[in-house]
Parts: C-alpha cells; structure tokens; sequence
C-alpha cells in the first residue's frame, strides 16, 4: 500500500517543517525500514504551501505508526488545517 499525506503549511514555517519533518523520515527509514518522499506545490498561495510526504510500499498498519511518529515530532504547530491521508494499492489485473 502506498501511503500519500498532504497539508499546508506557511511559507515562514517552511524551514522548521522540513527539519522535522526530515528527521521524522529518517528515524522511520532506520526504525521501519520504509522510504519516503517529501513534495511540495512549486508555487504558495497567499503565503501558504502544500507539501506531499509519501511512503510507497508501506506496511498495511503503518497508518498508525505515522501518526504516532507526527505527534512525537509535533508536526502540527507548524501545519495549517489538518493533514489529510490517502491510501492506494496497486491494480491486479481481472481474471
């Protein structure tokens, strides 16, 4: 399952966000052994960023193992609104 999680966050927050960000990825990947990807929007609205972090290939309860990660890491002081999760599995071909 690969795992696509988007937020917004202000441009002035930029910076501290990617540290914690970052640093929440790389303990994930020591920890979990998954990779990760960090995107954002290339242009901000009224000051404000999207940013994309993506796990392919993650672990079927890795949801959960997320959000506790983001929590220790205390994301949300710097994310705007709420982070919204989506979750996709690869297409089998029909029988």
């Amino acid at each position: 399952m690969d795992l696509y999680i988007y937020y917004k966050v202000r441009d002035a927050d930029a910076a501290a966000l990617h540290s914690a960000v970052a640093a929440m990825q790389a303990q994930l990947a020591e920890q979990f052994a998954v990779s990760s990807e960090l995107k954002r929007r290339p242009e901000a609205d009224d000051g404000v960023q999207t940013w994309m972090e993506i796990y392919p290939a993650a672990p079927g309860n890795f949801a959960g193992t997320l959000a506790a990660a983001v929590d220790r890491a205390g994301l949300s002081q710097w994310i705007v609104g709420a982070r919204h999760l989506e979750a996709f599995v690869d297409v089998v071909p029909c029988a």
